[in-house]
């Protein structure tokens, strides 16, 4: 009976933004236009690290491959968000949801888990300074990545069996603009209640457990700091070593925390929506931007990397 039931709905409509009308063509171009700025973005902190080879650090190599996954992260959900508020008919299939679904969800994990393994990383950079490179090896760098994305697909792959064995027999419309967890289960026809307690469990593991663990080094990261003794010197090592992460983080936890760390109860279509372009628009373009507009390291690569490309171009 489940799987007929389930069987009855072949695609889904997602009503994301059509309740305002002519304005999805301006929310079309704002969103277009952060969408190139993101994908140049962060292919531009991938090449100069790729290119400057004084940027061929742990640290560096954590960042190229949260830039990377971001951008894919972003390629999961954007383009057909634009897509959609063009359409009058704005579907999505059954299998279309399921996979965007897994792939949204292995990205957003496997990006969590990278941004603590960037706060380990800055503690044993600060507190342990001297056996840096031996403790965060080139092998222990790859390890850490792997593991971050096994463990982060692996939830994704639990999520997905969680929401998608919910038979849906009653309306397929999808009160968001991509197929969220929440917003998707919520359409079943049956008792959610124990499925949603055990993504409510995944969710604390995936966002509050890291987020203590980066809490924790920070602690000691600050402990170390104020052992400096010029008050420039604290405030250069913080602001080279940890300001960038540390805005990351509180954006990056901060939303995601908003939406899965509470209660489905409380779930509100319209400001959920909003803070949902947060973290599938936003803070792709934030991360970037933050590690360019913040590290002098990456911008002087980035005015090397410039500076060799024109003068290729003269000769």
């Amino acid at each position: 009976m489940k799987i007929e039931n389930q069987s009855m709905i072949t695609e889904f409509t997602l009503i994301g933004f059509s309740n305002l009308g002519h304005l999805q063509i301006l929310l079309f171009f704002i969103f277009f236009l952060v969408y190139l700025t993101t994908l140049m973005a962060n292919a531009t902190i991938m090449t100069v690290i790729r290119l400057d080879r004084a940027l061929h650090t742990p640290m560096y190599f954590f960042l190229f491959v949260l830039s990377c996954s971001e951008t894919c992260y972003t390629l999961a959900i954007v383009p057909k968000m634009l897509t959609n508020l063009l359409s009058t008919n704005p579907t999505i299939s059954f299998s279309g949801c399921a996979t965007q679904l897994y792939f949204f969800v292995g990205l957003a994990c496997t990006n969590c888990f990278l941004i603590a393994v960037m706060g380990y990383d800055r503690y044993v950079a600060i507190c342990n300074p001297l056996n840096y490179m031996l403790i965060i090896s080139q092998a222990t760098c790859m390890q850490l990545v792997l593991a971050s994305s096994f463990c982060g697909f692996l939830i994704s792959v639990v999520v997905n069996v969680l929401v998608f064995s919910v038979p849906f027999c009653a309306s397929n419309r999808i009160n968001h603009f991509f197929c969220d967890i929440f917003p998707v289960i919520k359409l079943g026809c049956t008792d959610t209640n124990l499925k949603e307690m055990v993504i409510f469990f995944l969710s604390i593991l995936v966002l509050l457990v890291p987020f203590v663990l980066i809490f924790i080094s920070y602690i000691f990261i600050v402990s170390t700091i104020l052992k400096i003794s010029s008050v420039e010197g604290q405030r250069k090592t913080f602001a080279t070593t940890c300001a960038s992460h540390l805005t990351v983080v509180i954006v990056h936890y901060g939303c995601a925390s908003f939406i899965y760390l509470r209660p489905t109860s409380l779930y509100s279509s319209d400001k959920d929506r909003l803070v949902a372009v947060t973290y599938t628009v936003i803070t792709p373009l934030l991360n970037p931007l933050v590690y360019t507009l913040r590290n002098k390291e990456v911008k002087t690569a980035l005015r090397k990397v410039l500076s060799r490309y024109s003068l290729s171009k003269t000769v």
